[in-house]
């Protein structure tokens, strides 16, 4: 109740026979849970309806006859309102026309009714006699009579259990399916004037002989906990609790009342935090008291026949949600006369509103091309025609190739995306460095263009639809992909087998907490080969350093793809293609969490009690198992990483109506599960109906839902507008779960009683289903602001669709459609943890990998490279480390031949890292590797490129190698470090091997000497053997590859560069290079076709000190091996 609250309206039920006769009391009211009425019944069977916060009269009929007594109960349902009196039970529509109207001699003192378990399809009536009955409320008959343990007067629903009062003050539960009696309460020593039941609880209150008087309503409201069947303390009223009644949204607020008008608004686990009103009731008393389904209203009844209506003049609604109220029809209004001719336009005839979809609205799959628009004839045959008898002839241009027709149907397809054209495409297309710029706008404008204009709309919008990355002779490097993504925020290719964790590799990137213990874990000692944490964390490190850039998530793919668990719970794509990406999303979650979860414990070296991980994960739970018959209980400890959302059943949905139904409501029945099976009780030593509940201790700091949507009502409840709330919150109180959202969240933070957890709502991934001919998949819709390093970052939601990002509006990101859209995992993490980003793992980083031997080879196999000298040759800021790599080929490309003989790539080859070597770049070893790796390969190889890459069979097998090969992530982690400890990589071409490698090392820590000795006017970059033969006068690469001598060739590439800057020749050196490979077809002699005595010649660095360059082999100084160590860009030291 707010501080606006007054009385509103007031009504009186009509006099039954004329309106000079004295007025009925109201025997009994009550508000409709879909409708905005408010019904009554008085002493002679009359039942009459107000409409609305005025209490207009809408309906008014005689539902029983006056010997049956006065109308003790309503119940209602979708279709019309159940009323009950002493010996008749009446259903009608809710404009008053009788549905039936049940008797029978077995009716003597009918006090109340409620719904069974079946939902609104049966009722169980009973009062103070000695038989129940189940009566069917579609046919109106009497389905079964039962024993009746007590004689009840009041009966109400709450979950599972019906609560009924006995005329001698005790309390029955009963199961709403069984209808047996499994727990007795004593509750008043008297009988129970009032009584309500929601969720875990149950209030009475009763009257009590007194010595001096004769019955007197107890100073007190007993309290039940329906979820331990065990009685709790009273809450005391010491004007005597008449009535009450439990709040409609706040689980743990009950309303008391006494019959001189004090009301008192109290929270049962707390007691001591009430709030008093007084209602001044004059010459009469209360007579009655009803909370409206919504909350935002109550009603009083009087002892003078009077119902008063209060509640907030701004905003009053009866149910939740409600259905609009069927009102008699209005006189017709005569259509406009109309001046009908030939000339009178046809939109001036409005079309009626509909619902529906309309016939004109066929889908996709119907839609066929015909009649399609001739083609426009060229120019040059007009020209030339000649005239005949039957026509015109012409000669053939030839201007199109045989066969060849001109589509004509170039619609417009705004709703699709169009892919871009290739990098080399718009390189040659390009005129100036303005195109740039409108390249930019261009694309922007498209994507703007894009989102999604209507919620009805059938179609996919298309930054949803499926993206594919399309390939030229250049390979996948030549795709434009910042096409697709203008944020910040770098996306994920598809071209990799179970790419459809990409959504769920995001949200857990953009999660602070798991993000921080993943980084902390990948710079811990940890070598387990299959560690998933590990690559989780190479993973977000190279997202976050791409910053925009587009990634792959290869490695850890790979590793996912070898573990045997995920084969056997069908987690691979290849291996369960009928299996829906939703769920194997689900199960992809649940299965990552406790891998994770357990890899991070790996490392803590039996340290007791639970890991960090498991605190930021785990929700603590005992559950109960409970024999339905002899009520022996089992209770045992249990965790999990998902919470599982579980939706009521479609009769019970049917009966709350799913409107009513808010997140906060599921989740807490979802996390509080209550099942019912079959299992063997000890007790019994047979087997029995067990009922099964878990019993919560605590929550994680990041609460990962699975959505777990199958049902046709559970879609309905999701495409309810902002039904998922941006933030809810959680207590935990005496091993009882508390779930509030919305208004009901703020009220608890004002009070500030319960310690209360906030989460807010970090991201979504959903199901995109596009239709029955196209593909299905997933994105992932998240908010960037809590991973923000900026305290204050607004809320900002971003789609992420594979390599497609970009930004959307809350609204849109929160939106579904059970057509096309659907959540499947849910992420929340405690808003207190908001831009909590730690970075303290660069301070800690484990780098022993780097100065021992690790190799199942207890001694190094004979080789140039010499590890580094933890004393003197520390990696830091800045050291530059020549590096080459060697690639074999895993998988080759898949190629589509088309009609017109055209072939297109579908799929690139897939190649592996097969060796890597990296030297230093200065000190006394300079030139000298301290990391030559032949990685270990396992899976079957295609093709070892022996001729490129040096590798041999037998070079990678561990059995056989006689270079000690390693595993995949012990030589990756090696350059990890070197990355995140500044060092500078050295290399030729290094964009391909660090694509290949699957890492992204920034611009300011890579010297690439194929940009080094490149100009732009030449559209040409030159290779290593050819530089090294032009600049450096040497012959690389004569009889194989060696990743040592390319990156030794690199860096002195990278020397000579620094001479030729220094000495300010640089633009005369490069037109000298280029020139001679004009002469050359720019390849070394010996190499590709150029004869070994052609007569073009190395370049000379005339000019640069007087006379030739001098060889490299030439001895220097002492320290100095390759002539200047000064620093060009990016780390030129001065």
């Amino acid at each position: 109740m707010e501080a606006d609250w007054d009385e509103l309206a007031i009504a009186q039920l009509p006099p039954p026979q004329g309106p000079h006769h004295p007025v009925i009391p109201v025997s009994t009211f009550a508000f409709d849970t879909t409708q905005e009425l408010l019904w009554a019944g008085n002493n002679h069977g009359r039942i009459t309806s107000f409409y609305g916060p005025h209490l207009e009269r809408y309906t008014s009929y005689r539902g029983h006859a006056v010997a049956d007594g006065p109308v003790k109960q309503f119940l209602f349902t979708e279709k019309g309102v159940l009323s009950i009196s002493k010996q008749s039970v009446h259903y009608a529509l809710r404009r008053g026309i009788t549905q039936w109207h049940l008797t029978s001699t077995e009716f003597n003192d009918l006090k109340c009714m409620n719904f069974t378990s079946k939902g609104t399809r049966e009722i169980l009536v009973a009062g103070c006699q000695d038989q129940m009955f189940k009566v069917d409320v579609e046919k109106g008959t009497i389905l079964e009579a039962l024993p009746a343990d007590a004689q009840y007067t009041i009966m109400k629903r709450a979950g599972q259990y019906l609560c009924a009062a006995t005329k001698t003050g005790g309390i029955h539960i009963l199961d709403s399916a069984s209808l047996s009696v499994i727990k007795v309460f004593e509750g008043h020593t008297g009988s129970i004037s009032d009584m309500d039941a929601k969720g875990d609880f149950l209030a009475t209150c009763g009257w009590s002989p007194r010595q001096q008087y004769a019955y007197m309503l107890d100073p007190f409201t007993n309290v039940f906990s329906l979820k331990t069947l065990k009685q709790l303390p009273p809450i005391p009223f010491h004007t005597g609790a008449a009535f009450v009644r439990m709040h409609p949204r706040m689980s743990t607020t009950a309303i008391i009342a006494s019959q001189n008008g004090h009301m008192q608004v109290i929270d049962l686990m707390n007691p001591d935090s009430a709030n008093l009103r007084q209602i001044n009731l004059y010459d009469s008393y209360l007579a009655g008291f009803e909370m409206a389904p919504s909350s935002e209203a109550f009603a009083l009844a009087d002892s003078n026949s009077h119902i008063h209506l209060w509640g907030s003049p701004s905003k009053v609604h009866f149910p939740e949600y409600s259905n609009p109220t069927e009102f008699a029809d209005p006189h017709p209004i005569p259509p406009p006369a109309m001046d009908w001719s030939m000339d009178t336009p046809l939109n001036t005839v409005g079309m009626p509103y509909y619902k529906e979809q309309l016939l004109s609205g066929w889908p996709s799959h119907m839609m066929f091309e015909v009649g399609a628009p001739p083609t426009k004839i060229d120019s040059s045959i007009l020209n030339s025609m000649t005239r005949t008898d039957i026509g015109f002839f012409a000669k053939n241009p030839k201007t199109k190739r045989r066969n060849q027709v001109e589509s004509t149907r170039q619609g417009d397809k705004s709703d699709s995306l169009t892919p871009p054209k290739f990098l080399s495409e718009k390189a040659r297309t390009s005129q100036s460095v303005n195109d740039v710029d409108a390249k930019v706008t261009e694309t922007m404008e498209t994507l703007t263009d894009l989102h999604l204009d209507d919620v009805t709309r059938k179609d996919v919008p298309a930054m949803y639809g499926n993206v594919e990355i399309k390939y030229s002779k250049f390979g996948v490097d030549d795709f434009d992909f910042a096409y697709y993504n203008q944020t910040p925020y770098s996306g994920l290719e598809t071209h990799i087998s179970n790419s459809y964790a990409n959504p769920l590799l995001q949200l857990l990137r953009f999660t602070p907490l798991i993000r921080n213990l993943a980084l902390q874990h990948t710079a811990s000692p940890c070598l387990y080969e299959s560690c998933l944490l590990c690559e989780l964390g190479f993973l977000i490190d190279m997202l976050e350093k791409a910053a925009g850039l587009n990634c792959q998530a290869t490695n850890f793919l790979k590793t996912f793809s070898g573990l045997s668990n995920a084969v056997s719970l069908n987690l691979l794509e290849e291996l369960a293609p009928n299996v829906a990406l939703t769920s194997m999303i689900q199960n992809l979650n649940r299965f990552l969490l406790d891998k994770i979860s357990d890899e991070f414990r790996q490392m803590l070296s039996g340290q007791p009690g639970p890991s960090a991980m498991d605190k930021v994960l785990e929700t603590q739970a005992r559950a109960s198992m409970r024999c339905a018959q002899c009520t022996n209980e089992t209770i045992r400890g249990g965790k999990h990483f998902v919470n599982e959302l579980v939706y009521p059943t479609k009769h019970v949905m049917k009966n709350t109506r799913i409107p009513r139904l808010t997140f906060s409501q599921i989740l807490k029945s979802s996390v509080e599960r209550q099942d019912q099976t079959r299992g063997w009780c000890t007790k019994c030593s047979r087997y029995q109906q067990m009922i099964q509940r878990k019993t919560i201790q605590s929550v994680p700091s990041v609460l990962m839902l699975n959505a777990a949507i199958q049902s046709h009502e559970a879609k309905l409840l999701w495409s309810i507008p902002n039904w998922l709330p941006q933030e809810i919150g959680i207590i935990i109180d005496q091993g009882q779960f508390f779930c509030f959202e919305g208004q009901d969240l703020k009220l608890h933070l004002q009070r500030g009683v319960h310690n209360i957890k906030v989460y807010e709502l970090v991201g979504v991934v959903a199901d995109i289903n596009s239709g029955e001919h196209q593909k299905p998949h997933l994105v992932a819709t998240i908010n960037t602001a809590p991973s923000s390093r900026e305290p204050d970052a607004e809320d900002k939601w971003h789609l992420f669709n594979d390599f497609l990002v970009r930004p959307i509006p809350k609204e849109e990101a929160l939106r579904f459609e059970p057509s096309w859209k659907l959540p499947s995992v849910l992420t929340y993490q405690l808003k207190s943890a908001r831009n909590e980003i730690d970075d303290s793992w660069k301070d800690s980083l484990d780098t022993s990998i780097l100065y021992r031997w690790w190799s199942s080879n207890p001694t190094p196999p004979e080789s140039k490279f010499k590890l580094l000298e933890p004393a003197t040759e520390t990696p830091r800021p800045g050291y530059p480390v020549a590096i080459d790599a060697e690639f074999i080929r895993l998988q080759a490309e898949e190629i589509e031949m088309k009609a017109d003989g055209t072939r297109q790539t579908i799929r690139p080859d897939r190649k592996g890292l097969a060796r890597v070597s990296v030297c230093r770049g200065e000190g006394e070893h300079a030139g000298l590797p301290f990391i030559d790796d032949y990685i270990a390969v396992t899976e079957k190889v295609v093709d070892y490129l022996t001729e490129w890459s040096g590798i041999s069979p037998g070079d990678l097998n561990p059995e056989t190698s006689s270079h000690a090969p390693v595993s995949l992530k012990h030589a990756y982690k090696k350059l990890w470090l070197l990355l995140n400890l500044g060092c500078v990589f050295v290399g030729h071409s290094l964009a391909n091997d660090f694509r290949t490698i699957n890492i992204h090392v920034p611009k300011a820590q890579v010297v690439d000497t194929s940009n080094l000795f490149f100009k732009s006017d030449f559209r040409r970059k030159l290779n290593l053997k050819f530089l090294a033969w032009c600049v450096l006068k040497e012959k690389i690469q004569e009889d194989t590859h060696d990743s040592i001598e390319d990156a030794l060739t690199a860096l002195k590439l990278w020397r000579k560069y620094e001479e030729f800057m220094d000495a300010g020749v640089l633009e005369q050196m490069l037109n000298d290079i280029y020139a001679t490979g004009s002469q050359m077809r720019f390849k070394a002699p010996g190499s590709g076709g150029v004869a070994a005595g052609s007569s073009g010649k190395p370049v000379s660095a005339v000019g640069v000190t007087g006379r030739d360059t001098p060889d490299p082999l030439t001895t220097p100084k002492k320290g100095n091996p390759f002539g200047s160590v000064g620093f060009r860009s990016p780390m030129r030291r001065t």
